[in-house]
């Protein structure tokens, strides 16, 4: 048995329920899209499409200088 009291182990602890969660996540999501017909997933890509670049994608507006 790991020692608990050791240095990290709650970063580890915090690592793997981040994981969990994520895993939970996608999971919970890819049981909605199995229910889902082909214009609904269509949809459900296009809309993951833009938040992505929202979020991730490389904007010409944030290297302006004002």
């Amino acid at each position: 048995m790991t020692d608990q009291t050791r240095w990290g182990i709650p970063e580890v602890q915090l690592r793997n329920k981040i994981k969990k969660r994520r895993h939970d996540l996608v999971a919970a999501a890819m049981e909605s899209v199995v229910k889902m017909d082909e214009s609904g997933i269509t949809d459900l890509m296009i809309q993951i499409e833009a938040e992505y670049e929202r979020k991730y994608g490389k904007n010409k507006t944030d290297k302006v200088v004002l």
